[in-house]
């Protein structure tokens, strides 16, 4: 190896390094106070909430859970949310006039219309296999000997434009 390999290396070498290692010495990680902490964990804990309300309701409505287990399950749930909303309304310094329960179910009615409301955009796969089941249908119907009737010799189906019988070889009319 020259010199001159050396020193391009090296060129390339240490400005990468110093790229790499620049976050390493700012230390510049950003500061999160204990009520913003706390905060943000009663917000999740209100999703988590609501979310398990949602998929109480739509495993009831499926029949998956007993009406006694759903009704002792969401009510403890809809408790668990009260007091959430409490600590977050606490938190915020705001005074409600609507009770809990009714702000929880108003969230999920609300959580329930935007998923109804959400639309998956349309598959292009979907009009190909439509396509596909057509064709497979038209052929089936095309494959299929179209019947003339019976043979009076033998009974056997003959096709409508056979001048012969295909298993007894009479003569058709």
């Amino acid at each position: 190896m020259d010199i001159g390999s050396i020193f391009l290396i090296l060129a390339i070498l240490v400005p990468v390094v110093l790229y790499i290692a620049r976050p390493i010495m700012e230390h510049s990680a950003t500061v999160v106070t204990e009520e913003e902490h706390h905060y943000s964990a009663l917000l999740a804990d209100r999703d988590r909430i609501l979310t398990s309300l949602q998929e109480l309701d739509f495993d009831h409505d499926l029949g998956k859970i007993p009406e006694e287990a759903y009704a002792v399950q969401r009510s403890n749930l809809m408790r668990a949310g009260a007091d959430i909303l409490r600590q977050i309304d606490e938190y915020n310094g705001t005074l409600v006039d609507e009770t809990e329960d009714d702000r929880i179910e108003a969230a999920i009615q609300a959580a329930k219309l935007e998923r109804k409301t959400r639309t998956l955009p349309a598959d292009p796969d979907d009009e190909i296999e439509a396509l596909i089941a057509g064709r497979r249908r038209s052929q089936k119907e095309n494959d299929q000997p179209k019947t003339g009737g019976f043979c009076p010799q033998c009974g056997n189906c003959v096709k409508e434009n056979d001048r012969f019988c295909p298993k007894c070889g009479n003569a058709l009319n």
